[in-house]
């Protein structure tokens, strides 16, 4: 008699916990080249796998959230923040019968195709593209084009598009999908609220008293509100908040762009991001020679200026500055 590998064990048990609007990794869509299944993960275990050991997703702790190279050990960075989305999304994924293993595929990839520098590297590269550039397009780049040397993770379908749609959403996103990106939302601004209070940016007590009401004074209190609203307020397949709870989060999400992301202090230095990817794109799109070997394969199929954006675009600020430096800024030199 036949012993059942530890992924067919796994699949049964998720016919039992994985309600009627959660994705069964048995039923997935699949992945653009078939591939063996895997005896011991399911193919939604095998993406987060594939995801967390990628290159791309190491680079995330280099790369900025909000302050531009902020000084200081805690805050938050592009893999802080995609490892509490992440967390969020299981738990609310959990709570309503989800699938986990999807939710935590989508939660590790969403962002690996931002830039350097936060939104304002992906403004500049928008600005310098004449394709533009959007960071969820270029996540789904990475994951599909980019990763392993032009390979590809080769993900599942339902991972891919969850990573393509996190913004913006899409009419056929599974509730898995929209779990990340509402979990998304209510990461991002609780914790960079927290990082804008750390930083001096604005004081704690200038927090909104609606939002110091109905969600809480710490930042603990207020993910903590938000989540439990959003699970106790789901129902039938709908994700959704309670209307006075989302009626707050959209004030406190208003709130975050006019005394934060738009905050002078908080983006003084913003204008010289845009000068350092134009300047590094320019002389990418002029010198391919210099690029990686992979990327020059780009460049003969899709154009110099798409292996240039997908060269600067995966970069980490740290290293950004580095290539910036080694071209354009003379060393000092000695005479023997």
């Amino acid at each position: 008699m036949r012993v059942s590998c530890p992924r067919e064990e796994r699949e049964k048990l998720e016919r039992l916990i994985v309600g009627p609007y959660g994705v069964l990794a048995a039923e997935s869509r699949g992945r653009l080249e078939p591939e063996k299944e895997c005896e011991i993960r399911t193919c939604f275990q095998r993406d987060v796998d594939r995801i967390t050991h990628s290159k791309s997703f190491r680079r995330l702790k280099h790369k900025t959230q909000v302050f531009l190279r902020p000084e200081g050990d805690h805050y938050r960075t592009r893999l802080t923040h995609t490892l509490e989305v992440t967390r969020l999304a299981r738990t609310v994924a959990r709570a309503l019968g989800l699938n986990e293993d999807l939710a935590e595929a989508i939660g590790l990839g969403h962002d690996l195709g931002h830039t350097p520098f936060g939104h304002a590297g992906e403004r500049a590269l928008n600005a310098i593209y004449e394709g533009g550039f959007k960071h969820y397009e270029q996540s789904l780049r990475v994951v599909d084009v980019l990763e392993r040397d032009g390979r590809g993770l080769n993900l599942c379908y339902e991972t891919r598009m969850g990573i393509l749609n996190h913004t913006h959403g899409a009419p056929d996103d599974t509730r898995e999908a929209t779990c990340v990106r509402l979990c998304d939302r209510i990461a991002y601004i609780n914790h960079d609220l927290d990082d804008s209070i750390r930083a001096g940016i604005i004081e704690a007590d200038a927090v909104p008293e609606r939002i110091r009401r109905d969600c809480g004074e710490r930042n603990s209190e207020r993910i903590n509100s938000l989540v439990a609203d959003l699970i106790q307020n789901s129902a039938d397949g709908v994700l959704k908040m309670s209307p006075r709870m989302q009626e707050t989060f959209a004030f406190f999400h208003s709130y975050m762009f006019s005394d934060v992301y738009l905050n002078p202090r908080a983006k003084s230095e913003e204008d010289k991001v845009q000068g350092v990817l134009e300047i590094l794109y320019n002389y990418y799109v002029n010198h391919v020679e210099k690029l990686p070997e992979e990327l020059r394969a780009i460049a003969e199929k899709e154009g110099e200026g798409r292996a240039a954006v997908d060269y600067i675009s995966g970069m980490s600020d740290r290293y950004a500055m580095e290539k910036f430096g080694e071209v354009f800024i003379p060393f000092a030199w000695t005479v023997k």
